[in-house]
């Protein structure tokens, strides 16, 4: 009954991924999308986007980082999986599920989902390119505008020869929008036969085990529940084995936004800090009525020094 800490473009960086496994109760992770379109990319922008690399591609707590391809080309997406492989990446994942304009105009992402051949092809040739003992995985939407091809994709990606695949329960145009349709993730999990991941919604412990119960599902990918609550896996690992968990206060969390300011200050521009720390305050709020206050006390300010006196002010 794994855990999986979602990729997000933008949120789940690699300070986001090593504060968060350091909380623990997360079994592993999947980089934000690497984009590829015509050539296999250098090393240093593997590193740059993944630098977990650096360390047998695990965070710096030990918890595994599969490194996330995104792209349309089944040649150059197959030559860019080998390259990851062969810099040390435990597994490789492929992105169908991406909603953004920018990368569906480029046909990446969910765009795809109206392909399923197009899908085979790419499965099957990063699976044949990726040594056999480094998984292949991929993650998908039920559909770009409709579910009318959710079967025959999942087939795609089974039959190309994944060794698992994550289901957004959701469409491109459902976005984010509740509910998450986790009866679909059922019907694949039933029709296909390696194992199935769901994913959307599960924002506690109550949710987490209706995802499970509904979608009959071993393994459970979080996202924006585990940027609202922080030791959302931990609470559900201690559930699971009947012990108590007190959940962290405001001050626990705080602690770790002031760590999140300290390490993206040193990592990105300082013009793009401000808009890191308003974009997890905003979704903290959903858990910490004191996130809400906050966000409207620095929502004006972009130093980041304004914001490190914000924070305790």
């Amino acid at each position: 009954m794994k855990i999986i800490l979602a990729p997000m473009e933008g949120v789940v960086d690699y300070t986001m991924r090593d504060l968060l496994t350091q909380v623990g109760g997360i079994d592993h992770c999947v980089t934000e999308f690497l984009r590829v379109s015509d050539s296999v990319l250098p090393a240093k922008v593997f590193r740059r986007l993944c630098p977990e690399l650096h360390n047998g591609g695990r965070t710096p707590s030990g918890t595994p980082v599969i490194l996330q391809l995104l792209g349309s080309d089944p040649s150059v997406l197959a030559g860019n999986a080998r390259k990851g492989a062969k810099l040390g990446a435990p597994g490789i994942d492929l992105n169908f599920g991406c909603p953004a304009k920018t990368v569906n105009r480029s046909k990446g992402g969910a765009v795809l989902l109206d392909t399923p051949e197009l899908i085979y092809e790419i499965v099957k040739a990063v699976r044949e390119a990726v040594p056999e003992g480094v998984p292949v995985s991929a993650k998908m939407r039920l559909g770009n505008k409709d579910k009318s091809l959710a079967m025959e994709n999942a087939h795609a990606i089974k039959d190309a020869g994944a060794d698992s695949l994550a289901v957004h329960a959701r469409t491109k145009l459902e976005g984010y929008k509740p509910p998450a349709h986790w009866e679909w993730i059922s019907r694949i999990r039933e029709a296909i036969d390696i194992p199935v991941v769901a994913n959307g919604e599960v924002w506690s412990w109550d949710d987490y085990q209706r995802c499970r119960e509904v979608s009959g599902c071993d393994d459970v990918m979080i996202g924006r529940g585990l940027i609202a609550k922080p030791d959302l896996a931990k609470v559900i690992k201690h559930h699971q084995v009947n012990e108590s968990f007190t959940s962290f206060n405001w001050d626990h969390v705080l602690k770790l936004v002031e760590l999140y300011l300290n390490r993206i200050e040193q990592d990105i521009a300082a013009k793009y800090v401000h808009g890191r720390i308003k974009q997890w305050l905003h979704h903290l709020q959903r858990e910490y009525v004191e996130a809400e206050r906050l966000f409207q006390k620095v929502k004006k300010l972009k130093e980041p020094s304004a914001l490190r006196v914000a924070l305790y002010d």
